[in-house]
C-alpha cells in the first residue's frame, strides 16, 4: 500500500493522496478519507480496497455513477495510470499511481490557476455558511469576479432563469471588477440556452467559421474566439435514502476571451463547474433571502391595512333607546371586502348597512372602505333607504371601477317599530318575530356600481317588541363543509330561532360558531359577516 497513491486535481488544487488504509473511502461526507465537493459526488461515493495484492475500485451505489478510463463501473481492478471520474461530468480528475514513477513535476501555469481556486472556494463556502444574509447583486458580483480572476477570461456574465424557465440577463463584468453597463451583453443567446437546457458545460475554443455564425456580430468584432459556459446547477442533498435530491439549473455562468489561456482546458472546466455549483447555492440563498424580506414587508403592510380596516368599522355592539345591535366579520384573507356600519339619523332613527364587495384582498378592501364612506355621506341627506341607495349607486358608477360591484342591504328603523329597507342585490335578510315566524326582505334593486339611472324600491315592515332583523353576507350562507356542502339559509334560520331569548351578541356568537363548526377542515372561501338588530319597544 505504501507506494499506491491518487493524484487529485479539483477545485481545491492539485494534490497527491497516499492510499494508506486497507479500505480507502471517497465521497462528499466529511468522514471519508478523500473528501470531494463535486456536484455529482455522493456522500459515500466509492472506495479502493487492497485484496490479495490487487487494488480494487468499487462504486458504493452512487447517484451519478463512477467511471474508470471512461467506462462506467461498479467494480474494477486498478493499474498504474488509470483515470477515475466520479459522476457523469466529474468535478475532479483522479489518477491512480503505483510504484516509484515521478509524479512531482513542477506545476505549470494551469496548475497554478487551479490552485487559485482555493481562495474562491473559501469565499463561496463562507457565503454558504452565512446562509441567506447577502444581497443578490453582491453575490453575483462575487461569483463573476472570482471566475474571471481564476480563469483569466476577459469578460463574463450571469443569466438566471425566471419562473417561466426563461433566461434573463442579470450582470456582466470585465477584469478589474468593472461592471459592463446596460441590461444586455454582446453575444448570442444560443450557447447559454444550450448549456441551460442540457445542464452540461460547453467549451468553444478557436472559433471556426461555422461557430462564428452562432455568435453575435459584436462579439466577433471584439475578436472573441474562446468561450466557456457552465450551468449554475442547484444541488441539494437529502438525508433520507428514498428521497430525491434536488438537481436543477437556475442559470448559466458565461466567460469569454480573445486569448485561450487556461479558459478552455478540461481541468479549468471541471474546476469552474464546481465553482458554479457552489455559486448556485449562494445565488439561490440570496434570492430566497430577498423574497423572504419582500414577503415580510408585505405581511407587515397587510397587518397595518387590517388594523386600519378594523378601525374604520364601528364597534361590534350598539345599544339605543329602542334597539340592540351586534355584528361580526371574519375576513377570508388578512383584509376583506365585507363592511357594516351603524348610522344615527335625524328624527331619532337608527340606520344600519351591510355590504359585500366583489372579490377579496386589498382591492376589495379599498372599495369597501369607499362604499362605507359614501353611505355615511349620503344617507343623512336623503328621504328613505331607496333614495340613499340610488345616490350611492350613482357615485360608484361615476367612478367606473372596472369589474367591481357591491351588494348591500340598507335599513332604517324608527322608534315606533317602523322598518324601511332597500336590498341592492344582497342576500335577503331575515325578519324573525319573537314567536319564530320568519319573513325575508327582498325589495330593492340591482347590485351597485354597474348601471346608472336605475330606480330602487323599498319596503316597510312594522316590528313588534322582541322582533329580530338578521343581515348576513353570502360568506355565511355559502360557507362550505369538507364535503362541499353549503351551510345554507335553513341552518341560519335554525340558529336564529334557537337563540331568540338571547342578546344580539349571543346571537352573533352562535351564528359564527355554527358556521365555523360546519366548515371545520375546509378552507374559508369568502369573508364571513353578519349583523343582527333586536327591536325593544317604543
Amino acid at each position: 500500500m505504501a507506494d499506491a497513491r491518487l493524484e487529485v486535481t479539483d477545485a481545491f488544487g492539485q494534490r497527491t493522496v497516499t492510499l494508506d488504509k486497507p479500505t480507502f473511502t471517497i465521497g462528499r461526507r466529511d468522514s471519508n478519507d478523500l473528501r470531494l465537493a463535486g456536484s455529482e459526488v455522493s456522500r459515500d461515493h466509492a472506495d479502493i480496497t487492497f485484496v490479495d495484492g490487487r487494488v480494487l475500485f468499487r462504486d458504493r451505489g452512487s447517484r451519478y455513477g463512477s467511471f474508470v478510463n471512461g467506462e462506467q463501473v461498479t467494480e474494477s481492478p486498478l493499474t498504474h495510470g488509470d483515470k477515475i471520474r466520479l459522476g457523469r461530468g466529474g468535478g475532479a480528475e483522479i489518477v491512480f499511481l503505483k510504484g516509484d514513477t515521478d509524479d512531482t513535476a513542477e506545476p505549470n501555469s494551469h496548475t497554478t490557476a487551479i490552485g487559485d481556486l482555493r481562495h474562491v472556494a473559501a469565499l463561496l463556502e463562507g457565503l454558504r455558511a452565512l446562509g441567506s444574509g447577502r444581497v443578490l447583486d453582491d453575490v453575483l458580483s462575487l461569483v463573476l469576479d472570482s471566475a474571471l480572476d481564476v480563469s483569466g477570461a476577459e469578460r463574463g456574465f450571469i443569466m438566471l432563469a425566471n419562473d417561466e424557465r426563461v433566461l434573463e440577463f442579470k450582470l456582466a463584468r470585465t477584469r478589474g471588477r468593472i461592471t459592463i453597463p446596460g441590461r444586455t451583453f454582446e453575444t448570442s443567446r444560443k450557447i447559454p440556452e444550450e448549456v441551460f437546457e442540457s445542464g452540461k458545460a460547453r467549451i468553444v475554443a478557436d472559433l471556426l467559421d461555422g461557430d462564428l455564425a452562432n455568435v453575435h456580430q459584436g462579439t466577433v468584432a471584439l475578436g472573441i474566439r474562446n468561450v466557456l459556459c457552465v450551468p449554475l446547477r442547484l444541488v441539494r442533498y437529502v438525508d433520507q435514502a428514498q428521497a430525491d435530491a434536488e438537481d436543477r439549473s437556475i442559470g448559466v455562468l458565461y466567460l469569454d476571451s480573445r486569448e485561450k489561456g487556461a479558459l478552455t482546458s478540461t481541468s479549468m472546466r471541471a474546476a469552474l463547474e464546481t465553482l458554479a455549483t457552489e455559486a448556485a447555492v449562494a445565488i439561490e440563498n440570496a434570492r430566497l433571502y430577498r423574497e423572504t424580506l419582500e414577503k415580510a414587508k408585505l405581511e407587515q403592510e397587510m397587518k397595518i391595512a387590517a388594523e386600519i380596516q378594523r378601525a374604520l368599522l364601528p364597534k361590534t355592539s350598539r345599544v339605543g333607546p329602542y334597539f340592540e345591535a351586534a355584528s361580526a366579520t371574519i375576513p377570508c384573507r388578512s383584509i376583506g371586502g365585507d363592511f357594516f356600519d351603524y348610522l344615527d339619523l335625524p328624527a331619532n332613527q337608527f340606520g344600519f348597512v351591510l355590504g359585500d364587495v366583489a372579490g377579496k384582498g386589498p382591492p376589495a378592501a379599498l372599495l369597501s372602505a369607499l362604499v362605507q364612506g359614501v353611505f355615511a355621506a349620503q344617507v343623512a341627506a336623503t328621504d328613505g333607504p331607496a333614495a340613499a341607495v340610488e345616490r350611492v349607486n350613482a357615485a360608484l358608477v361615476r367612478r367606473a371601477i372596472e369589474s367591481r360591484f357591491v351588494t348591500a342591504m340598507y335599513v332604517q328603523l324608527s322608534a315606533d317599530g317602523t322598518l324601511q329597507a332597500c336590498n341592492a342585490g344582497h342576500n335577503p335578510p331575515f325578519v324573525v318575530s319573537a314567536t319564530g315566524e320568519v319573513r325575508r326582505l327582498e325589495c330593492g334593486g340591482p347590485i351597485l356600481g354597474l348601471f346608472d339611472g336605475l330606480p330602487f324600491d323599498q319596503e316597510v315592515v312594522k316590528l313588534a317588541p322582541g322582533d329580530w332583523v338578521i343581515v348576513f353576507t353570502d360568506g355565511v350562507s355559502e360557507a362550505l363543509s369538507v364535503t362541499g356542502e353549503e351551510f345554507g339559509d335553513a341552518r341560519i334560520a335554525e340558529v336564529v330561532t334557537a337563540h331568540l331569548d338571547g342578546t344580539p351578541t349571543q346571537m352573533i356568537e352562535a351564528m359564527i360558531s355554527a358556521v365555523q363548526r360546519f366548515a371545520t377542515g375546509a378552507p374559508q372561501n369568502d369573508d364571513v359577516t353578519a349583523l343582527v338588530v333586536r327591536y325593544l319597544k317604543a
